[in-house]
């Protein structure tokens, strides 16, 4: 069964291996959805905080436009869901157990006529490359 759409990853509850290009196609379908938002939150599911940290950092690494603050503030013991707010720049982290793992953005939007959308879980080297 291929993944070629961002729907097709709400039914997972973790990120699941995609190929090459998956990837692609998915960032493709990604990008246009969240230049054409306001602003987006990031919520990482992960192993550790460390690796949460990580992650968001590949994602405003490939975007510069997308940028947070006192990331080395940032601590939690165990699994972690960590929320980033593009629009505010404000990170929090905390502990939770039973999580999958992945990322999920939500575009958002300043008119309130206009629903944000959650895509994901994506896997937590999605925006490596």
């Amino acid at each position: 069964m291929g993944i070629n759409k961002l729907v097709d990853l709400n039914s997972f509850r973790t990120a699941p291996l995609l190929s090459n290009s998956e990837v692609k196609i998915l960032l493709e379908e990604l990008e246009t959805n969240i230049f054409n938002a306001d602003w987006i939150t990031i919520g990482i599911m992960a192993p550790c905080d460390t690796k949460a940290i990580e992650t968001l950092q590949t994602i405003s690494k490939k975007y510069s436009s997308i940028k947070f603050n006192n990331l080395d503030s940032l601590h939690s013991d165990g699994s972690v869901f960590l929320k980033g707010n593009q629009k505010t720049g404000n990170v929090f982290v905390r502990s939770e157990n039973g999580l999958g793992e992945g990322i999920l953005i939500t575009c958002q939007y300043d008119e309130e006529a206009e629903e944000s959308n959650t895509f994901g879980p994506l896997p937590l080297d999605f925006f490596q490359n």
